[in-house]
């Protein structure tokens, strides 16, 4: 699987679950009336959801990339590129210098992670 199919993949899920948490809180009596901003840290992915064209190379992709363009041309979801290293969700899943991973905790609001709670 390439990169870009599994951010695709990836993006089209909590896609999902955005959506259905969107329902559930206007159904509760606060409608969200913002976009939902999506964070990828892969330019080819973010180009080729924008790209109406579909390539050969994207052929697998094609339902995601369907539902995902439907969203962002109904101006629910928009797409913002955050670097790497920027990225939180890194200090769960990546190996990463302890400069980023105290920088990542410290944006998660953990001071120390060896303090008794």
């Amino acid at each position: 699987m390439s990169s870009a199919e599994a951010k695709f993949w990836g993006i089209s899920k909590g896609l999902c679950e955005f959506l259905w948490l969107k329902n559930l809180i206007s159904k509760i009596g606060y409608p969200l009336e913002t976009k939902m901003k999506l964070y990828c840290d892969n330019r080819a992915t973010i180009q080729i959801a924008q790209n109406p064209v579909q390539y050969d190379r994207t052929k697998y992709m094609e339902v995601d990339r369907n539902f995902i363009k439907e969203k962002l041309e109904a101006k629910i979801i928009k797409f913002s590129f955050v670097k790497s290293k920027d990225q939180l969700v890194y200090i769960l899943t990546k190996t990463i210098s302890s400069l980023v991973s105290y920088d990542s905790l410290s944006k998660l609001g953990i001071g120390d992670i060896y303090a008794p709670t």
